[in-house]
């Protein structure tokens, strides 16, 4: 049996993350610890292995966004704390506890839900809407807020640890941008504060994404809530990030058949492409069903042999193909890379959020699950 099917695949340089870690610990604040978010299976890269990897390297907390993702991981890592940082159903209270899982909540409804279902003290952080519009405490202003906030921490079973609050466009360096990330800055940081002048201490208050980190980095955020950056994508890659970091992650396939066609033929479905001359093409096996979008039809490009090429016509669900006329040597079985380095060229998967109006985010996470992932 081999060890997996050559098809298509995404290798994952663990030694790469670690680089990484390194590399933002040095970024941090004394008094901040990083939260690495891997939810969404790590954004694609393989929570347990990446959380494995994570565990060994001193990390005490993880961010997700469900239950399920919560569970999964907490049955490999028994140690450090996982913080569901979005909603989840109150009935799942006892799952909660058993776990030793951190709830976000999301509004004194749920919290008080929350309560009711609870039959022993749940450990919770409190989501504040400071600007972004989505879940969380919504008030006209701090003090009520604070108010809010005092009402939940007396209601029964819930063991309130940290605020938080998530930022809507630190990934700008827009003038406007800029100061709206300031003002939800002063926001929680104006609530925590009316928090403490009511001798309510809190242990935890986070407001730092991956954009936070790199851009708008403040010593009073006690969690430094990492995602894409751990990976080794920007937040916005047409402004970088200010450390060097580098992707952890390469997807790759194989050429299936090498072919010529003529002056006049038509490849792939629609017809969209007809060669304008006589050109020597691969056929690849992957396709949208494994996460290359169909976005990228004669758009994407790929390295074969270290040389950039062309996809031609509609990405198809399991294949797609390029135009490999000036690789002179490409045959059956050869590696082709979709996302990562051979020799001085690269193609990243900001490269390829750019080409179809998305983000590297979306790309990795859109790996599908048929993919196998190896571990380097």
């Amino acid at each position: 049996m081999k060890e997996y099917l050559k098809r298509a695949w995404v290798e994952i340089d663990l030694n790469k993350l670690e680089n990484n870690i390194n590399k933002l610990r040095k970024h941090l604040y004394k008094n901040t610890e990083l939260m690495p978010i891997v939810k969404a299976n790590a954004y694609g890269h393989g929570d347990i292995k990446i959380c494995s990897k994570l565990s060994e390297l001193g990390i005490k907390y993880y961010g997700v966004s469900s239950i399920d993702e919560a569970i999964e991981i907490r049955r490999h890592i028994k140690h450090g704390d996982i913080i569901i940082l979005g909603y989840t159903p109150p009935e799942y209270a006892e799952e909660l506890y058993q776990y030793n899982i951190i709830q976000g909540v999301v509004s004194y409804e749920h919290a008080l839900c929350l309560s009711e279902m609870a039959k022993n003290s749940l450990r919770c952080h409190i989501k504040i809407d400071s600007g972004m519009g989505r879940v969380g405490l919504k008030n006209k202003n701090s003090c009520e807020c604070a108010d809010e906030i005092t009402k939940i921490i007396q209601l029964e079973n819930l063991n309130i640890e940290g605020i938080y609050t998530h930022y809507a466009s630190a990934d700008s360096d827009n003038k406007d941008d800029i100061a709206y990330t300031r003002s939800q800055t002063e926001y929680i940081l104006a609530v925590y504060d009316k928090l403490k002048h009511r001798n309510i201490d809190i242990k935890h208050l986070h407001f730092m994404n991956s954009a936070g980190f790199s851009y708008h980095t403040h010593p009073r955020s006690t969690l430094a809530r990492v995602g894409i950056n751990l990976y080794g994508l920007a937040s916005n890659y047409e402004i970088g990030v200010p450390f060097e970091i580098e992707s952890i992650l390469e997807f790759k396939t194989v050429v299936s058949q090498v072919k010529t066609i003529y002056k006049g033929d038509c490849v792939s479905y629609g017809r969209t492409f007809t060669a304008e001359r006589d050109m020597k093409i691969a056929a690849l096996t992957v396709g949208y069903a494994d996460g290359y979008s169909r976005f990228l039809s004669s758009k994407g490009e790929v390295l074969a042999h270290g040389v950039r090429c062309k996809v031609i016509g509609r990405v198809c669900m399991d294949q797609l193909m390029i135009d490999v006329s000036n690789v002179p040597d490409i045959k059956m079985g050869d590696t082709v890379t979709l996302i990562g380095r051979e020799g001085n060229e690269v193609i990243t998967a900001d490269y390829l959020a750019s080409l179809y109006g998305t983000i590297g985010y979306e790309v990795v996470c859109g790996i599908s699950h048929r993919v196998p992932r190896i571990y380097i």
